[in-house]
């Protein structure tokens, strides 16, 4: 793709837990219109890193610009139409276990948008329809569900808003080969199709090569390195040489 600027910056981000840093001077920029990928070792504070730019963890320091706009500057008015602009699926799918698909999807609508009822549940088949469900499917409660259509539901949510960015941790974790392949070429699909910008948390070497335009990778809760696919297989560093060079990157050499 061709560079663009950027629509969210993280600067210099620090996070902790009590006498624990798990983040020390994170920085790094998503692209506007990109899919960026988002690895590391476990425990490198990937998925932290996540919730502490939406917001669901507390900082110790530095700033997440969005768009031009640091969060932390913003009214909390402003903030809740920044966030408006955010889609988030959580690993787990994190939907509500009392509520069918349909519901799931309307809950964004009900908290942020003034809609006649009839008009949200038609918004919500149309986001059912987007990631490939069947109309059925809404009717059917998270429990009654597989993996797959529990991921895809929980994207139907994350895209209930019509956000700019598009925030997935883990999206792949727990698939089948098969449905995780379907999955990367869903999020690829919308992000054309959509205008989507999507930070993508994952330690899936078949999805950093079918979906990510760029990779960063955290080290020690800092950059170990920013770059694409073939910048990062061709870096010195030992981890990444054996993440991208070991037994199970046979798909991406060559």
């Amino acid at each position: 793709m061709t560079q663009s600027s950027p629509i969210m910056t993280v600067s210099d981000l620090k996070v902790g837990f009590g006498t624990t840093t798990v983040i020390d001077g994170l920085s790094f920029d998503l692209r506007d219109g990109e899919i960026l990928g988002l690895i590391g070792p476990s425990g490198s504070g990937k998925s932290v890193t996540l919730r502490a730019i939406v917001g669901l963890i507390a900082t110790r320091g530095g700033t997440v610009n969005f768009a031009g706009h640091t969060y932390s500057d913003l009214t909390t008015q402003q903030q809740t139409e920044v966030r408006r602009d955010w889609g988030v699926l959580f690993q787990q799918g994190a939907l509500f276990s009392s509520l069918n698909v349909i519901e799931n999807i309307e809950f964004p609508m009900r908290e942020h948008l003034d809609l006649t009822p009839r008009l949200r549940r038609e918004l919500a088949r149309m986001k059912l329809d987007l990631v490939g469900l069947p109309p059925e499917a809404g009717s059917s409660y998270p429990a009654q569900l597989s993996g797959g259509m529990i991921k895809r539901a929980a994207l139907a949510r994350a895209l209930a808003l019509d956000p700019r960015l598009l925030f997935l941790d883990e999206p792949t974790a727990g698939l089948d080969p098969i449905g995780a392949g379907k999955f990367d070429e869903l999020i690829v699909t919308l992000s054309e199709t959509l205008g989507l910008s999507v930070l993508m948390v994952t330690h899936d070497l078949d999805s950093l090569e079918a979906a990510c335009d760029r990779i960063v990778a955290l080290a020690g809760g800092k950059l170990l390195k920013a770059g694409t696919l073939s910048e990062m297989r061709a870096a010195d560093d030992p981890w990444l040489r054996d993440y991208f060079h070991g037994p199970r990157a046979h798909n991406l050499e060559g």
